[in-house]
């Protein structure tokens, strides 16, 4: 017997917690099947997604060669204690530790974990144990997570602010946001104005993060993103990361660098950092490497913070990590990367998908105040009618319209799913499957059109 929708909803009122990022609707949206770049409600209408899970499923919903990836590990081995070995577990590790030695000429090893939040505590560990601080550097507009030491990390005090005192909450320093410069400076007449501030916290010992006679900082990392996530994929000047870094060296501070969401070719290259041309000491990665297929993160570090002598059996420990179904995908999505040339598609396909967007900015040019993107990273920020101050409650419209799944077009009609984050809750992060077709380019333009028009009007 099916239980009709209506039906579901009262039970859920009755026996879910809303704390798993459920009811940004009202009522929620349930969803039947998926498929390709496509989701659909019960109704069988294709809603058209651009986020494609925060960006988890790059290679589209129901990939058939993923799909069968899992298949075969089902039948084969579909379950083991992490304690033994498998050798999806030993190849998918040695992929990405030579990915590594290929990008930034560094020998590490991988320590897998289930969930990015669940890397990122294992980060933080590694970190300590290195470095003996418990105290690090972190950007405003960062996210690592919702765990406890991830929220400590991660910028909002809304994801803190119920749990307590965090005595290890991160100091926290200004992304370099170019078009809401914290600074109201302009790049690149800015002069890297915003790293420089940081490289004053090292000038003298009473600004609290150095002892200047021993050249020792409080701090033991600095966790970034090389391009924001959830902050609203916020793509920083090219010469920022190369400068930091020098700043770290200097004083032997870590850059953990956190790709959960953007690793696997979101960007363009498999770690985005290495479009910046810096060389990390750890990376936290997750979401993609299984296609949200199943569970499974992880860390890369150097040789010398992770190797058994300094970090030996069961300094971190989580019962599902390295599980086999994850490790069969995540070993599988490695093999498509190299064989299907991830990285020239994701850029040809992005500059397409991003000339669309800018000229649809053009069309709406005193809402829209700015549309950048690198890779099939893409940011579009809706703005008041100056095109600057942000317009929250017109992303919001948007959002809620292409939800309800009655968008007509000459192809038929359609839903529209996006995402909204950023600083002020104002901008469509746009993460399309990497196959993402120049017509489906077209569909998603036309439908951004026809809603912020839809939205406008109200």
């Amino acid at each position: 017997m099916t239980v009709s929708e209506k039906e579901l909803l009262k039970k859920e009122k009755k026996y879910c917690s809303w704390g798993d990022t459920v009811h940004y609707l009202e009522p929620p949206k349930f969803f039947e099947r998926c498929e390709g770049i496509y989701l659909y409600d019960k109704k069988g209408t294709p809603y058209l997604d651009l986020q494609m899970w925060y960006s988890a499923a790059s290679f589209g919903y129901k990939n058939e060669r993923l799909g069968n990836a899992l298949k075969e590990q089902l039948e084969k081995l579909p379950q083991l204690a992490c304690q033994y070995l498998h050798s999806e577990k030993v190849e998918l590790a040695e992929r990405i530790a030579k990915s590594m030695e290929k990008l930034f000429g560094l020998k590490g090893r991988v320590h897998f974990n289930v969930g990015g939040s669940q890397a990122v505590e294992d980060s933080l560990k590694l970190v300590r144990n290195h470095t003996g601080k418990s105290l690090v550097f972190a950007f405003m507009g960062g996210y690592h997570g919702r765990t406890l030491g991830a929220s400590a990390i991660t910028s909002s005090y809304r994801y803190r602010r119920r749990f307590g005192h965090f005595s290890d909450k991160a100091h926290f320093v200004p992304y370099p946001y170019c078009f809401r410069c914290p600074y109201g400076k302009k790049y690149p007449d800015c002069g890297m104005y915003c790293v420089k501030q940081f490289e004053k916290l090292f000038e003298t010992e009473y600004n609290g993060v150095l002892d200047t006679k021993v050249n020792e900082s409080e701090y033991g990392a600095f966790y970034i993103e090389a391009i924001q996530g959830t902050g609203g994929y916020v793509i920083p000047p090219k010469e920022y990361f190369p400068y930091l870094k020098k700043i770290l060296e200097r004083h032997h501070i870590l850059l953990v660098d956190d790709e959960i969401q953007m690793g696997f070719h979101r960007a363009g290259k498999l770690w985005a950092l290495a479009e910046f041309h810096v060389k990390p000491d750890v990376v936290v990665f997750g979401k993609a490497l299984t296609n949200g297929l199943n569970p499974l993160s992880g860390i890369w570090a150097r040789e010398e913070l992770i190797n058994p002598k300094v970090f030996p059996a069961g300094s971190t420990h989580s019962t599902f990590s390295s599980n086999t179904l994850g490790t069969a995908l995540g070993l599988e999505v490695m093999k498509m990367c190299e064989e299907e040339n991830v990285e020239k598609k994701v850029k040809e396909k992005g500059k397409a998908f991003l000339s669309r967007l800018k000229a649809l900015q053009k069309k709406h040019k005193k809402i829209i105040g700015d549309v950048d993107g690198m890779g099939l990273a893409l940011r579009m920020e809706m703005t008041k009618s100056d095109g600057y101050t942000p317009d929250r409650h017109l992303a919001d419209r948007i959002f809620a319209e292409g939800m309800k799944g009655n968008i007509r077009t000459s192809k038929g009609t359609f839903g529209l799913v996006l995402d909204v984050g950023g600083y002020y809750k104002n901008v469509f992060t746009i993460a399309p499957a990497f196959d993402v077709t120049e017509s489906e380019m077209d569909l998603a333009v036309g439908l951004l059109d026809q809603l912020i028009k839809r939205c406008i009007r109200k």
